[in-house]
């Protein structure tokens, strides 16, 4: 039997598929993250929350290590990000040492009041950016 954090991932990614997520990518400033499918090879993009400090880019899964996008890095890190409407490539890197509740402290507060709502599994992510 499916545990409420399971119950809760289900409903939350549901309302993220198919209505949030696909008005967020038409924001013209909207961030976002473009992995490549683990499975397809395909870019996915997901609409995301967090902030740039220098050469990096900070934010924080909500599902952790299952979320989709996570799934993807793992399989393969390199990333594009648009960041205030510019892409940027870049490579992610997973930090589960990292504290993600002291780091949604200093990312959008929108954006990380919705993920310490939501969240099941929480887990910060890092993109260095090239150039």
């Amino acid at each position: 039997m499916p545990d409420s954090s399971d119950r809760k991932q289900r409903i939350v990614t549901r309302f993220q598929r198919h209505l949030a997520n696909p008005v967020n990518r038409r924001l013209p400033f909207q961030t976002l993250l473009e992995t490549t499918g683990r499975t397809s090879g395909l870019p996915r993009t997901t609409p995301v929350g967090g902030r740039r400090l220098g050469d990096s880019f900070w934010l924080v899964s909500e599902f952790g290590y299952r979320s989709q996008y996570v799934r993807n890095i793992q399989a393969d890190p390199r990333v594009r990000i648009r960041i205030a409407g510019r892409w940027h490539r870049g490579t992610a890197h997973l930090l589960p040492d990292d504290d993600p509740v002291a780091r949604l402290r200093g990312l959008p507060r929108f954006n990380s009041m919705a993920v310490r709502t939501f969240g099941t599994g929480l887990l910060t992510v890092r993109v260095d950016l090239e150039g």
